[in-house]
């Protein structure tokens, strides 16, 4: 099955896999900002911000649940099910905006009818990651695939103003639906599993989820990316959504400067992901977790107040963050067991949904005391949890 994969470089269908994925988080990004600010216009923030998390809650309750579906069939088919169903909660949508206009009932339906696709959707994406390409070129994938999400996700965002201004919500529904219809197209003529995997046996679902669980018990080093990757989440995102607006106030600037910092951040998350598609330390699983020590100081260094310090430290954080999301992302889809990856990946966005809001109200909270304080608690214990990780994992060999 291997010499039917080419090498990265050259495999132009993963390529062509990647560039319209990231056309497809372009599209949910505009459909996101198209979502909160009808939700603005036709009630308050305080709906908007409901109606964008809506979708959370059903979203957790069900990515167990499509874990286990992920680790037990075809991921593929998976993945063309629950597209089929984005496009005909999209189709519903466009069909009840021309009828009756844009309505909170409608918007909160939508979000919720996403929220349990994108957990049906993750875990098989993941799981059908490993089974496109040689296991050599997973960091690559990983990291090539991050930064054109992240690229698509930026422009996105910055396209969907232009579609509500132009077309409404309709508009950007209109565009996300085409974006999926891509999806959809080339999942089911162009892309195809070059190594298949065992999947998971048949089991009572408690049971199902329960082994996933069971699983991250046993194994330390899957144990270790799940909680690093779940750290890098929890006490970088925080500092650079809440924290970095608060420090460009505290400087008496605008958001001019925010724009700068977060493009910054990009650029460094970017670049750390290319350097290290390119350069493969030979023990990944203590560079990754050295680079996030690094991050973790970073993040504690805003607490210097400064905008020079400021761009210095999203450099950073960026270079690091892509730097060690390529190669923890590579390390993960090399280490955890095909037929429980799903599950691992549901728990590990579980984490994410779970803890990120109660990480961002807690700094938030710490924040309205004393920011630098806010900045240097988040960064120290990412720090010092990571550098208890790369000890842990100093004298493992290169395989691990």
């Amino acid at each position: 099955m291997s010499a039917i994969a080419p090498p990265f470089r050259r495999d132009r269908t993963v390529h062509g896999w990647i560039a319209l994925k990231a056309v497809s988080d372009a599209g949910d990004a505009a459909w996101i900002l198209a979502v909160a600010w009808s939700a603005v216009t036709a009630s308050s923030p305080a709906v908007a911000g409901l109606i964008v998390t809506a979708g959370t809650i059903p979203r957790a309750l069900t990515l167990l649940v499509g874990g286990v579906l992920a680790d037990r069939f075809d991921a593929r088919r998976m993945m063309v099910a629950t597209t089929i169903a984005r496009l005909t909660v999209l189709t519903a949508a466009l069909a009840a905006l021309s009828t009756v206009g844009e309505t909170i009932p409608i918007l909160f339906a939508v979000a919720i009818a996403f929220g349990i696709c994108d957990a049906l959707f993750e875990p098989s994406s993941a799981s059908l990651t490993r089974q496109l390409v040689h296991e050599r070129d997973f960091g690559a994938l990983a990291g090539i695939s991050q930064t054109a999400s992240r690229i698509g996700a930026m422009l996105g965002a910055a396209a969907g103003g232009l579609l509500v201004a132009g077309g409404g919500l309709v508009a950007a529904a209109l565009a996300n639906a085409i974006s999926y219809t891509g999806v959809l197209l080339y999942l089911l003529v162009l892309l195809r599993v070059r190594f298949p995997r065992t999947p998971a046996p048949a089991a009572p679902l408690l049971r199902s989820i329960a082994e996933g669980f069971g699983y991250l018990h046993r194994d330390r080093l899957a144990r270790s990316l799940v909680l690093s990757l779940l750290g890098l989440n929890l006490c970088v995102s925080p500092a650079l959504s809440i924290g970095l607006a608060l420090l460009v106030q505290h400087l008496g600037s605008g958001p001019a400067l925010l724009g700068a910092l977060e493009a910054t951040f990009g650029i460094g998350a970017m670049t750390g992901a290319l350097i290290f598609i390119r350069v493969r330390p030979p023990r990944p699983a203590l560079a990754g977790f050295l680079l996030l020590v690094l991050q973790g100081a970073a993040v504690a260094s805003l607490a210097l107040g400064h905008a020079g310090t400021a761009f210095a430290s999203c450099a950073i954080i960026g270079i690091t963050a892509g730097g060690a999301s390529t190669i923890l992302a590579g390390l993960f889809l090399r280490e955890i067991a095909p037929d429980r990856i799903g599950r691992v990946v549901s728990i590990q966005r579980l984490g994410d949904d779970g803890l990120m809001p109660a990480a961002t109200a807690a700094f938030g909270g710490l924040a309205a005391l004393s920011l630098p304080a806010a900045f240097l608690a988040f960064g120290g214990v990412m720090a010092a949890y990571m550098s208890a990780t790369a000890l842990r994992w100093r004298h493992r060999g290169a395989p691990r």
